[in-house]
C-alpha cells in the first residue's frame, strides 16, 4: 500500500497528483509568497509539503509530512531566506508515502539542486540503475530522486544546459520546478500531460505553478501556461525558453477538468468552473430523467449539479452538507468510526430530501464503495428515488502518470457494466456522460487530452509493455529494491496473466 493509511486508500476518488510552485523575486520573501500558493494548492496534495529557497550558493531545505499550515511556521520561514524559492505538496504515486520521499529533493554532485516534481516517470528504474552503476546511493524511492541526481550529477557546464542535456531522457508525466544556482527552472513532458503555467510579479520577478490559483493568491499576473517539451529558465537576465523536446500533440490530463483543479483555474484558456457545469448540461442532455431536486456530493460535484439543474429545469438544493474540517489524517480511526464511512465526511440534509425524487451528482466514481454509502444515507433520510448522474465517463483503466487510481481489478467500471453498476450502488437510475460530451463541455479537441483512464489511449508507452521480472522488482546496491506503484505491479501481473 507504498506506506499509506487504509482510510486514504480507500478513498473512492482518483486522487490528485502533486502540486508545484517556484518564484524568482529578489528583494522579495519568497519562502511566505511561496508558502501561500501552496496553501492555493494544497488540494493537489496533503501528505506532505517543502520549500527550498537560495541566493545563489548554498540551498535551504525544509519538508516535512502534513499540511502546509502545519509544516511551516513563522520561525521556519524566516530561515529559508534568498531571492529564489520552490515548493511542493505531495500525493505520493511512485515511492512510499515517508519523509524521505517529500519534494523538493535536494541532490549535491557537480552542482546543488532542489527539485519539486508532478507527475510520474516510466522509466525510472533504468535511469535509476544507471546512476546506482556510477556509485550513486539513493535515500528514497522516488522518481523525483533520481531525476534530481541526474540533473546534479550532469557534466553540463552549468544548470541550464544540464537541464536540456536530461530532460530528453525523462518518459513519463512531469512538470518541474528545478532551483539551482541562484536560478528558476521550469519544465514540462513532451505531451504536458501534468500542468505548469508562468506569472509575473513585475518586472524580472515570475512564477510558475501547476495552477492559476497558485498565482492569483500572490497577486502575481497570469503570462501563458508553459508549452510540452518547452523549458523556461528565469535568472538576472530575465525569462528565456527552449523546446527541448517535440510531440506529436498535447495530452494535458482531462481529469484536470473533471476534478483535479481548483474550479477557479484556467487551463488551455478555459475557466474549469464553466466547463465543469457544461459536463452537468450535457449529462442531462444525453440522461434525463423526472425528479424533484438536484443535489451534488459537494463540493467536487457542485459545478455539474448547477448545470444538470439549469438544464433540466429541474431546482437545485443542498442534500448533503460537507464536515469541512475533516481532510486526510495521519491518525487510524477505529472500526466504529471506519463502519460510518462517508458519514464523518457528509451529512444528509433531510427537510431537502424526504419523499423527493433526487438526481445526485458526482463527478465520478471509481470503486463505487462512496457511492453506494451516499444512496443509502439518502434512502435512509426518506428519498422517494436516486438517480445518479456522473459527470465523466466510466473509469475503466489505471493511470501510469502520476495520478494513483485504482488497481484495474478494483475499478468498478472495468469488471462491471453500467447496470451491474447501478444495483451494487443501489439507486434506481444511473449514467455517466459521453466521451464525446466530456469533450464537447471543454470547447477543445480530443487530442488537446490524455483520456487514458476511459479508453486506453496512452500518449506514452506504458509499464506494462515492459517485461515483468524487470518491472517488478530490481535490486540495487544497497541491497533494497526499486519497488513500483501497487496499481503498476497489479495491472502488470493482470496483463502478464
Amino acid at each position: 500500500m507504498n506506506g499509506k493509511t487504509k482510510a486514504v486508500r480507500e478513498s473512492d476518488k482518483m486522487e490528485e497528483a502533486c502540486g508545484v510552485f517556484g518564484i524568482y523575486a529578489p528583494d522579495e520573501d519568497v519562502a511566505r509568497l511561496t508558502y501561500f500558493s501552496l496553501y492555493s494548492l494544497q488540494h493537489r496534495g496533503q501528505e506532505s509539503a517543502g520549500i527550498a529557497a537560495s541566493s545563489g550558493d548554498e540551498i535551504t531545505c525544509y519538508k516535512e509530512m502534513g499540511l502546509v499550515n502545519l509544516v511551516f511556521t513563522e520561525k521556519i520561514l524566516k530561515l529559508l531566506k534568498g531571492k529564489v524559492a520552490i515548493g511542493h505538496v505531495r500525493y505520493s504515486t511512485t515511492g512510499s508515502s515517508i519523509q524521505a520521499n517529500a519534494q523538493p529533493v535536494v541532490a549535491e554532485g557537480k552542482r546543488e539542486v532542489a527539485v519539486a516534481h508532478n507527475g510520474n516517470l516510466v522509466n525510472t528504474m533504468t535511469l535509476r540503475q544507471e546512476l546506482e552503476d556510477q556509485g550513486c546511493v539513493f535515500k528514497g524511492s522516488s522518481d523525483t530522486e533520481v531525476m534530481a541526481e541526474m540533473l546534479a550529477r550532469s557534466d553540463a557546464p552549468d544548470v541550464e544546459k544540464a537541464a536540456l542535456e536530461v530532460l530528453p531522457k525523462f518518459k513519463g508525466a512531469f512538470s518541474l520546478a528545478i532551483l539551482s544556482e541562484g536560478k528558476l527552472i521550469g519544465a514540462r513532458d513532451a505531451n504536458g500531460i501534468r500542468p505548469l503555467c508562468i506569472g509575473k510579479l513585475c518586472d524580472g520577478k515570475y512564477a510558475v505553478s501547476s495552477e492559476t490559483c497558485g498565482l492569483s493568491i500572490i497577486g502575481a499576473e497570469f503570462v501563458r501556461e508553459i508549452a510540452p517539451g518547452e523549458m523556461v529558465v528565469i535568472d538576472s537576465d530575465g525569462l528565456r525558453s527552449y523546446k527541448y523536446s517535440g510531440s506529436e500533440r498535447q495530452a494535458l490530463c482531462v481529469f484536470e477538468f473533471i476534478y483535479f483543479a481548483r474550479p477557479d483555474s484556467l487551463m488551455l484558456g478555459k475557466t474549469l468552473y464553466t466547463c465543469r457545469k457544461r459536463m452537468g448540461m450535457i449529462v442531462a442532455k444525453e440522461a434525463p430523467v423526472e425528479a424533484d431536486v438536484v443535489v451534488c456530493v459537494p463540493d467536487s460535484g457542485t459545478p455539474a449539479a448547477i448545470g444538470y439543474s439549469e438544464a433540466a429545469g429541474i431546482p437545485y438544493d443542498q442534500g448533503l452538507i460537507k464536515n469541512r474540517y475533516v481532510g486526510r489524517t495521519f491518525i487510524q480511526p477505529d472500526q466504529y468510526m471506519r463502519d460510518l464511512g462517508v458519514k464523518i465526511k457528509l451529512n444528509p440534509l433531510s427537510d431537502n430530501i424526504k419523499g423527493k425524487r433526487v438526481v445526485l451528482v458526482d463527478d465520478s466514481i471509481v470503486r463505487g464503495s462512496t457511492s453506494g454509502q451516499i444512496v443509502r444515507m439518502l434512502y435512509a433520510q426518506g428519498a422517494k428515488e436516486v438517480h445518479l448522474r456522473v459527470s465523466s465517463p466510466p473509469v475503466k483503466h489505471s493511470c501510469f502518470y502520476g495520478i494513483d487510481t485504482a488497481t484495474r481489478e478494483e475499478l468498478i467500471a472495468s469488471i462491471r457494466t453500467v447496470d451491474e453498476i447501478r444495483d451494487v450502488i443501489g439507486c434506481d437510475s444511473l449514467a455517466y456522460l459521453s466521451i464525446d460530451g466530456m469533450i464537447e463541455a471543454t470547447g477543445l479537441d480530443k487530442n488537446s487530452f490524455c483520456t487514458a483512464c476511459f479508453d486506453e489511449s496512452y500518449p506514452v508507452p506504458i509499464p506494462h509493455q515492459l517485461p515483468l521480472d524487470k518491472l517488478l522488482f530490481e535490486p540495487n546496491n544497497n541491497g533494497n529494491g526499486v519497488v513500483l506503484p501497487e496499481a503498476v505491479r497489479k495491472s502488470c501481473i493482470n496483463n502478464k496473466k
